[in-house]
């Protein structure tokens, strides 16, 4: 699978490099059917790839492939971000170039790699301790209140007892009396019927009737479900039942994780013991070749200029300035050239400099080349079947300690050689150690073959440091930043990883293309709002590569009525990356570090928690609320605009670096000033109420959920219809309210049938279409005043095409 993956990105690369037209294309269809098809191919080489890089035990392909994969993320966020520009929309529908290509909606779903938790294990743990002892310090370690149960007396309880005890009796005796009843009342019957027989006959032909009926049933019914089994619109019964692959497959997966773990803490420990097992057996040699080639190079640069060179400094390189990429003929050519260019002009002389440093530069591009070449031949033809288990690679280990112990080497030779070589001037040439010279003899290459690669190792640090960080992150936990903390939230972090997390509550929108050629801009499925927040939010968050090096959004606005889900999307976020969450709503805000200074010191104090701890999601409840036109009265006093002047200024400090996303909910969108309020966010997404298909999924995965069990007597179509214009919110309370735990009880007695929900579902209040266009159209008005900004949705204007109408 790995090799047709790789396959697949090389011909899929080829492809892009070629197909780049001379002349811009001017066509958008065109345009956008050339990038939707490259973002499509490149989904489909992420899924492969992430799969590979969860089942794959070996640790340094796995190193490969994570870079490889964080390459093809990218990727996708750059073609995303090329059919935003294109389209002015932040959705995009397929359904045409899915056809063509005979695959299916799942495909083309962005997957959340399953490694920004997995490798994060350990980081979690550490901080939920954190958090236990902040909670524990505070006085919050019990979050849920307390119950107060009033006690009874005795007497009380006695008689409470006796009451139960006597109506139990009492209804026994009224079942005997009534059993009592029915006998006499059947008595009295026969004596006033004369003494007449029972009708043996008619009894039998009764009989006989409902047997019948009950057994063509039965028969029909269950042809009825072989058919519907055959047509594929029902299950299989084995399908229910717990599959003995399925069960193999999870303990091997298990196994699986235990063996990455145990192979990439022997490759980490096999990474420390190498290199120092390389120090001290080729550390004297590789010192001693050192030194031999640099004091060649002093007699060579001393016969051909008479004199000593300057040894070059650190900043230039030190000795690596000193070696080419070139054989002994090339060299000994140079030389010759070299003799002859002396006795020329200056000005001759300064030409013939410039161009043998673009020789130099292209000899060594050239040798890299080839070791690049060679390198990749080395690696393609390396055959593994001494290494059955997937364990490390020593050789590879060795390539590249090698290069580290030689540059480490590198540095103490050129301390001792700079002193050797001001000894030979003071002794040979009788010079004094000129400060002000710097350089060395630039002009002269001699055949050594000795390559140095890497930077200079920073130094280690001291050991008290680390836990010098860990108090001062746990003071600034504790002290500034934890008020602002959404600790419920963290409880669940680590031991219920995937709770909040992106569930499959959601559909795709099948009419979307077919909408659009007819100028009518369809409705945001809920499936396309997981997508957006995958790929501008999941997806950076989790990856620092992808982060630094993709187009970069550092804040995003999810706007909707109440109930479609904004905050549990901003917590499935935190939940798939691992991300710390900061709650600055104005209401969690207020009353807290009064005045400027106050602010300042507060803001200073998340943004410097958030960045240590990164990836971080800042969280800002009713965003309106920071940038209202006029406060309202009863507001005042929680200050909501306190943050107006300053998100500007925090947004603009963030560097690329920092996995630092600002995500604001609201529901009221055009309630804010509305100039500032988009320039701070300028990634708008709208999630509207489920629609059909969504509320299908949505009745099913939230039955599941709560313990209930999907049967023949329950319609989930009926429900799906019924339930138009309530959102997630509703249908939860609804199946929340039914299902309780006695109702439960009787499940397998007594099956769920769509009619119960109807009631909860009646006392809520759904979002009326008037209120959604209402909602849609003043949204659209907003971003229609600033054109820099996009939008997810729109209602296109007769006589103009998707591509030319800015869309919301």
């Amino acid at each position: 699978g790995s090799n047709l993956t790789q396959e697949a990105l090389n011909s899929l690369l080829q492809r892009e490099t070629d197909d780049k037209p001379v002349k811009p294309q001017k066509d958008r269809v065109t345009v956008f059917q050339t990038l939707a098809t490259f973002y499509i191919k490149y989904v489909q080489i992420f899924r492969n790839l992430e799969t590979a890089y969860d089942q794959i035990v070996h640790p340094q392909k796995r190193l490969v492939i994570r870079q490889v994969l964080e390459g093809v993320m990218g990727r996708i966020l750059e073609l995303k971000n090329e059919m935003v520009e294109l389209e002015n929309s932040e959705f995009h529908y397929f359904d045409d170039i899915l056809q063509d290509l005979k695959l299916s909606p799942e495909h083309i779903e962005i997957p959340i790699p399953r490694y920004f938790v997995k490798e994060k294990l350990k980081v979690l743990r550490e901080r939920e301790k954190i958090l236990a002892q902040i909670l524990i310090n505070a006085g919050l370690q019990d979050i849920e209140p307390k119950k107060y149960v009033k006690p009874l007396p005795l007497e009380e309880a006695i008689r409470v007892i006796q009451i139960s005890e006597r109506a139990r009796q009492g209804r026994l005796r009224a079942t005997f009396m009534k059993q009592i009843y029915l006998e006499e009342k059947r008595e009295r019957q026969a004596r006033l019927q004369g003494g007449k027989g029972q009708n043996m006959n008619a009894a039998a032909l009764r009989i006989q009737k409902v047997w019948r009926r009950f057994t063509h049933w039965k028969k029909t019914e269950k042809m009825r479900e072989e058919e519907m089994i055959f047509l594929g619109m029902n299950p299989p019964p084995q399908f229910q039942r717990i599959s003995a692959s399925l069960v193999r497959a999870q303990n091997v997966e298990a196994k699986r994780c235990e063996v990455q773990r145990k192979h990439e803490s022997e490759y980490q420990e096999a990474l420390v013991s190498i290199k120092s097992h390389l120090r001290e057996m080729e550390g004297l040699d590789i010192k001693e070749s050192l030194q031999e080639q640099i004091r060649q190079w002093f007699i060579e640069c001393r016969h051909i200029t008479g004199k000593f060179p300057d040894y070059p400094n650190e900043e230039e390189g030190g000795s690596t300035a000193i070696f080419s990429q070139k054989t002994p003929d090339q060299v000994a050519a140079e030389l010759a050239a070299k003799e002859e260019e002396a006795a020329l002009k200056k000005k001759n002389k300064e030409k013939g400099k410039k161009e043998k440093e673009k020789k130099k530069k292209k000899g060594k591009e050239k040798g890299k080349e080839k070791e690049k070449e060679k390198k990749g031949k080395k690696d393609n033809n390396r055959y593994e079947q001494w290494n059955f288990p997937q364990e490390y690679d020593p050789e590879l280990i060795k390539e590249e300690k090698r290069k580290e112990v030689e540059e480490e080497i590198r540095v103490q030779v050129d301390e001792l050689m700079r002193q050797e070589l001001k000894n030979l001037k003071l002794a040979v040439d009788r010079e004094k150690d000129k400060k002000g010279k710097k350089g060395m003899c630039s002009s002269l290459h001699f055949p050594f073959r000795l390559v140095f690669h890497g930077n200079i190792p920073l130094p280690e640090s001291c050991s008290h440091g680390r836990t010098g960080f860990a108090h001062s992150m746990l003071h600034l936990y504790s002290m500034e930043v934890f008020p602002y903390l959404n600790y419920a939230f963290y409880n669940n972090t680590v031991s219920h990883l995937l709770i909040p997390c992106f569930s499959p509550a959601g559909e795709y929108s099948y009419l979307g293309t077919t909408l659009r050629q007819v100028d009518i801009e369809p409705m945001p499925s809920l499936m396309d709002v997981r997508q957006l927040i995958a790929l501008y939010g999941i997806l950076p968050l989790g990856s620092q590569a992808v982060h630094e090096k993709a187009p970069l959004v550092k804040a995003m606005l999810l706007a909707g009525p109440t109930g479609v889900g904004k905050k549990m999307l901003v917590h499935a976020l935190c939940t798939e990356t691992g991300a710390n969450l900061f709650n600055l709503s104005a209401s969690n805000i207020a009353r807290k570090y009064p005045g400027k200074s106050g602010l300042q010191m507060m803001l200073h104090m998340v943004l410097k928690v958030a960045k240590q701890l990164q990836p971080s999601v800042i969280w800002i409840g009713d965003a309106e609320k920071t940038f209202y036109k006029k406060v309202p009265k009863l507001e005042k006093e929680m200050e909501p605009k306190r943050l107006k002047k300053n998100l500007p200024k925090i947004l603009k400090s963030l560097k690329v670096e920092d996995r630092v996303l600002f995500v604001g909910t609201t529901q009221r969108p055009f309630d804010a000033d509305l100039r500032p309020f988009c320039k701070v966010y300028k990634k708008i997404i709208l999630i509207p109420r489920p629609d059909y298909a969504s509320r299908f999924v949505l009745w099913k995965h939230i039955i599941l959920q709560n313990g209930g069990a999907i049967t023949k007597s329950l319609n989930i179509s009926c429900l799906a219809k019924v339930s138009d214009g309530f959102t997630q919110r509703h249908v939860v309370y609804a199946v929340q309210t039914v299902l309780t735990e006695r109702r439960l009880r009787q499940m397998n007695n007594k099956p769920l049938t769509a009619a119960e929900f109807l009631s909860s579902l009646a006392r809520q209040d759904p979002v009326y279409k008037e209120e959604e266009e209402t909602f849609k159209v003043k949204l659209r008005s907003i971003l229609m005043l600033l054109p820099h900004s996009l939008s997810v949705f729109s209602q296109h204007k007769k006589g103009r095409t998707g591509s030319d109408q800015r869309s919301i």
